[in-house]
């Protein structure tokens, strides 16, 4: 499938801002399945400057310097990107307890893995979340379906409302309340599988939204996405994604990989001003059919 994504941040300041330094995560990959054909940056106020470079995870950001007054930013970027359907894989192999055995046994997978296996800034757990996770991940049962039927859970389990969390909302209140947003689900879903001692990482990104039938779609209508990818021992990174009890296909359009959502929020960056700001984000994907 192909697709034109545009996403429009605006940030509206109170007060004049004199310099502003930021960085955008927002270049969608080029994997086996997926290439980015065409990516462009639009900055309003101009930068004096910006450059790209590849983060740790092998990422693209970009590091961008303003350093005119302003009390608008205006940040567009507009990408061209196709995305390959996954082949079918076996699923019938790496019980929980022989893919533990595996992760825990061999030096070199446990070092390349061992990052997606503790807290990151985001992500904590106790054993309340311990709990939640335990009936999913039965030792003599396929990793691959326990995934999937901790997806399963969160989908069923919890209610999808926009406004409830904050970037600072802890997992314990996302579990209890039992509701939250695509990042808290995949927060949680990833809390979960760590608290088993299984590698898992945080993937953002966008994902292709259908109108109701006989409707238009909006302008402005999409949002960025995140979903969970875990390490499967023999088949590799597979991917989840709990907001909507899917496993990612030609619909999702992957931008980047991290621990969790602070190795790659789309931007952030560092201001030199007081006062308040309003933020507003606008997200179109739209297929070629």
């Amino acid at each position: 499938m192909k697709y034109s994504v545009r996403h429009q941040t605006l940030y509206e300041y109170e007060n004049v801002v004199d310099n502003y330094h930021g960085i955008l995560c927002l270049q969608p990959l080029n994997l086996p399945r997926q290439i980015c054909k065409n990516f462009k940056i639009e900055i309003k106020p101009a930068p004096a400057i910006i450059y790209p470079r590849k983060d740790y995870f092998g990422n693209t950001q970009h590091f961008f310097s303003i350093h005119e007054p302003h009390k608008t930013l205006k940040v567009i970027t507009t990408s061209d990107v196709e995305v390959i359907p996954p082949s079918s894989i076996n699923i019938n192999f790496n019980t929980c307890e022989e893919a533990l055995n595996k992760i825990n046994n061999e030096h070199e997978l446990q070092v390349e893995l061992l990052q997606y296996q503790l807290p990151s800034q985001f992500i904590k757990w106790d054993d309340e979340i311990k709990n939640f996770a335990k009936e999913c991940f039965l030792p003599h049962n396929p990793l691959y379906d326990a995934v999937k039927k901790l997806t399963e859970k969160i989908y069923n389990e919890f209610k999808f409302e926009e406004g409830f969390s904050t970037l600072n909302t802890p997992l314990k209140t996302i579990l209890k309340e039992r509701k939250g947003v695509c990042q808290d689900f995949s927060h949680l879903a990833i809390a979960c599988l760590r608290s088993m001692g299984f590698p898992a990482r945080y993937v953002s990104g966008y994902i292709e939204t259908l109108p109701p039938p006989g409707k238009l779609k909006l302008k402005g209508s999409d949002a960025s996405h995140a979903w969970v990818s875990t390490y499967i021992p023999n088949i590799g990174w597979c991917e989840f994604d709990p907001t909507n009890n899917l496993i990612p296909s030609d619909r999702h359009i992957t931008v980047a990989y991290g621990r969790d959502y602070a190795d790659v929020a789309p931007l952030k960056g560092i201001i030199f001003s007081s006062g308040n700001h309003e933020v507003k984000v606008e997200v179109d994907v739209i297929a070629e059919r």
